[in-house]
């Protein structure tokens, strides 16, 4: 046998292969973590949206009875005509600037952490602010 064909076969992977992965999984990973920190947001802020909307309904009611608009969230629970989770009251509170808006601000309790707002616009029934399409922060 000729000795300068006795090549022995190593087996595993070259460099550039192993750069090759780590760049894929890099560039995988630079287009996951913002699109699920954004879904984290949306989830987190899908508790106060829908207590907002129990709201606006409430104030609603509360202003055709009694033709004023409510002062605050407490106001609407002493007339029984809204019910938050104790829960709900510990992660965000509720500021009403009826009859245009409604706005939460979250608290240390909140999972994503405090002084995260949303705003509801009542007049164009939009959500603006953290959770929302619009958040960059």
């Amino acid at each position: 046998m000729n000795p300068k064909y006795n090549v022995k076969r190593q087996d595993g992977f070259t460099m550039i292969e192993v750069m090759v992965v780590v760049v894929i999984v890099a560039i995988l990973a630079a287009i996951a973590v913002p699109i699920y920190t954004a879904y984290v947001k949306r989830a987190h802020a899908s508790e106060a949206k829908s207590v907002m909307g129990s709201i606006s309904n409430s104030a609603d009611m509360f202003y055709q009875t009694s033709g004023e608009w409510p002062s605050d969230v407490e106001q609407l629970e002493r007339k029984g005509l809204l019910e938050i989770k104790i829960s709900t009251k510990r992660s965000w509170t509720f500021e009403l600037g009826l009859p245009n808006s409604i706005s939460a601000t979250s608290t240390e309790e909140m999972e994503g952490g405090a002084n995260h707002i949303i705003f509801y616009d009542r007049e164009i029934g939009k959500f603006t602010g953290y959770g929302s399409d619009e958040d960059n922060g």
